[in-house]
């Protein structure tokens, strides 16, 4: 008998050991991924369009302002090497956006106002199928344009590196090679814990 609960204690500590070992094993693996997300947040800018309203007008005429900039403003990263030097860039032309907005709102027969600025906001986790790229949810800088009442659904999209901006190339260069593997990985269980994490951080803001 006693050989026999000698045996279940070994047991159960090698169980326990084991366990331990793979607690430790994750908690390290989410806490690197996790270190790259906030990494991939810093050298992210994004772009954010708020329609005036859900109607289905106004949520077209998103749309027309988000094809106009894309189309208009591709050269606004011309040779940035990174997101620093897009936001030294981008600071000039802040104005120039919220031109091409207004001029294809007028063109539209529409007199919205339009708002534009460099801003700090949350966003969710975001999967864009036409890159196969994810971005963990947190804060990001954006650029972020606003169409009258700004009440509508948004729109959204990655500036720099220039992922979203017709001309530029399919690569997401601006990201490091583990940024990288992060974003190309495909949608997993740690985007949604870094999720969690990140709306805990908002509700206590």
């Amino acid at each position: 008998m006693w050989l026999f609960l000698g045996k279940t204690a070994k047991r159960w500590r090698l169980s326990l050991a084991l366990g331990l070992a793979l607690a430790i094993l994750l908690t390290c693996s989410f806490s690197s991924f996790a270190s790259v997300c906030g990494a991939i947040r810093a050298d992210t800018l994004r772009l954010h369009i708020l329609a005036n309203s859900d109607s289905e007008a106004d949520q077209a005429l998103k749309l027309r302002v988000r094809d106009a900039i894309l189309a208009q403003a591709g050269d606004l990263f011309d040779g940035a090497q990174d997101k620093q030097q897009a936001e030294r860039q981008l600071a000039g032309r802040l104005s120039e956006i919220r031109e091409i907005a207004q001029d294809t709102l007028r063109a539209a027969g529409c007199g919205d106002t339009v708002e534009v600025a460099l801003v700090e906001r949350y966003f969710d986790t975001t999967h864009y199928p036409d890159t196969g790229l994810t971005l963990p949810a947190g804060r990001y800088d954006a650029v972020q344009v606003r169409i009258g009442a700004a009440a509508g659904k948004n729109w959204f999209c990655v500036l720099f590196p220039p992922l979203c901006v017709p001309a530029a190339s399919a690569q997401n260069e601006g990201y490091t090679e583990a940024e990288q593997r992060v974003t190309e990985g495909g949608y997993e269980i740690r985007f949604a814990l870094v999720e969690w994490v990140e709306r805990l951080r908002e509700s206590r803001r």
